[in-house]
């Protein structure tokens, strides 16, 4: 690997180490909100009719596949996320954002926003921001899974 290339990796492995703790403890300590809930609530709120099914929101989340079926279950103890049963498939659900989370939600955004701001954002130019963003979304889609191909009755 190209030094260059290691020192990249590292440096970001390294931020993400360093602002995650305190991105979750300004909203724990502000909201009362873990980074995780806010994750999700942030992906639901932004999903067709604000639900997602299990797998889709494990696809979308920065929080691991395998956690996020707990979160959820948080979330819904809460009372910020709502369990609907997919009439598409039995065997799944739907996370639903509740009208309670989105206001949850909206009220942490500015405490989320200012924090990338302050913390991330504020260390680039808008040139360098640009070509992270494309450079990093290039390889979350070479990571991304094929998309499910659709039946002949239009369902996925």
């Amino acid at each position: 690997m190209p030094q260059d290339v290691a020192e990249t990796w590292g440096a970001l492995l390294k931020v993400h180490a360093a602002l995650v703790p305190r991105f979750d403890r300004e909203l724990q300590e502000t909201h009362g909100l873990p980074l995780t809930w806010y994750d999700v609530l942030l992906e639901l709120n932004a999903a067709p009719e604000r639900r997602l099914t299990m797998g889709q929101l494990g696809s979308v989340a920065a929080v691991s596949r395998t956690r996020v079926s707990r979160v959820v279950d948080e979330l819904h103890r809460a009372g910020l996320v709502a369990r609907e049963p997919n009439p598409d498939d039995g065997r799944s659900a739907f996370a639903v954002l509740t009208s309670q989370g989105r206001a949850v939600l909206r009220k942490a955004a500015p405490t989320y926003v200012a924090a990338v701001q302050r913390d991330f954002a504020a260390h680039f130019t808008p040139r360098e921001s640009e070509i992270m963003a494309r450079a990093l979304s290039r390889v979350l889609a070479a990571d991304a899974p094929d998309p499910v191909p659709e039946s002949p009755d239009g369902r996925a």
